[in-house]
């Protein structure tokens, strides 16, 4: 079966995606031993950070499971993950205004809700599925430090990073649904999130941040057998069906 163009190049994305992910992780894993002996030296430089200076006690207190859960999940996936989400979603509908093949794109033989599911699916799966491909190399990685991690917690922290990565999709992605510029939507994102990070670092307004919700604390809770978090989880994937539903409800409304 041939693969659409869509299909082709959400898999060019992903396949991208991985690989990035992949080299950070193999880089971060293979750097543990010697970050685990220098980490008195790395907490003096964080001082005057206090949010760098407390994920570097807990990593100091709790070990290798704390520093991998930072460096591939709060670091790498949301970092990666956050450019990722923009980039899949801001050109869905208003990529098409801007090639001019707005009109071509409706004239295939299917619903406007069809067209429209399809691709919000395709690009969350290529958005999706590297986060729990490179968190099943994670025992194998840390074999080679004589390190381990359980798989099943490894795939509970890439549901819960998925859960807040599909918001930050379904939000560009509804934007895109209204727009016809995706450049602006790509900026607009990325100040946004570039934003809450910064926040993020200021102990006083941390917790108005988003990156509150995946966070190390976050992950370890998984890590300790606590599970995911609905708390968190529940209204993030709320966020994201309403993002669905309005760019449905846009969609159906817009004329070439």
């Amino acid at each position: 079966m041939r693969l659409s163009r869509d299909a082709r190049n959400y898999l060019l994305f992903g396949t991208m995606l991985f690989v990035v992910l992949e080299a950070l992780l193999a880089v971060a894993i293979i750097w543990w031993p010697s970050f685990s002996e220098n980490t008195g030296a790395l907490k003096r430089l964080a001082a005057p950070l206090p949010m760098l200076a407390d994920q570097l006690n807990l990593i100091d207190m709790i070990g290798v499971p704390a520093y991998v859960v930072a460096q591939h999940f709060f670091k790498g996936c949301n970092t990666l993950g956050i450019a990722a989400a923009v980039l899949f979603a801001m050109g869905a509908v208003a990529g098409e205004y801007q090639r001019g093949t707005f009109e071509v794109w409706l004239a295939r033989p299917v619903s406007r809700r069809r067209l429209l599911g399809e691709r919000y699916a395709t690009g969350a799966l290529a958005l999706t599925l590297p986060i729990f491909a490179t968190s099943a190399t994670i025992p194998w990685l840390l074999a080679r430090v004589d390190e381990t991690m359980d798989l099943s917690e490894l795939m509970l922290c890439s549901v819960h990073e998925s859960i807040f990565l599909l918001a930050i999709y379904s939000a560009t992605f509804l934007l895109s649904s209204v727009s016809r510029r995706p450049m602006w939507i790509a900026m607009a994102m990325l100040s946004f999130t570039t934003l809450e990070f910064s926040l993020y670092l200021v102990k006083t307004v941390t917790h108005y941040s988003l990156f509150r919700l995946t966070d190390i604390d976050d992950f370890m809770g998984i890590t300790t057998g606590e599970g995911l978090d609905w708390a968190v989880c529940g209204p993030l994937l709320a966020f994201s069906a309403a993002a669905l539903t309005a760019s449905q409800i846009a969609f159906a409304r817009r004329v070439p």
